[in-house]
């Protein structure tokens, strides 16, 4: 059996972490976003604060997902997150970087 993951390719850079979301995944979008901090500041995600501290995680969930006539094609948002600004944008990017 193989593991399947929500994320495929990522890049990460000193100061810049980026990593492909797969918006029609199981895995919520704001498990992702918590994943891509962790792994850019080289933390367990326990150890960051909670997402809802920063964004509302259920209207983040809502705005990317597919919406009755198909995925969203533009838009993004962007938020301070544990020290990190965190940018996802409506083709499954998330990107993190120091803030």
């Amino acid at each position: 059996m193989t593991e399947m993951s929500s994320r495929s390719p990522s890049t990460a850079m000193e100061d810049h972490y980026s990593v492909q979301y797969d918006r029609l995944d199981d895995e919520p979008l704001s498990v992702a976003v918590a994943d891509a901090v962790a792994t850019f500041r080289d933390e367990a995600v326990t150890e960051l604060e909670p997402l809802h501290y920063s964004i509302n995680a259920d209207a983040l969930e809502r705005l990317f997902e597919p919406r009755a006539d198909g995925l969203r094609s533009d838009g993004s948002v962007t938020f301070e997150y544990s020290n990190c600004l965190v940018t996802v944008t409506a083709d499954g990017e998330i990107s993190v970087e120091s803030t």
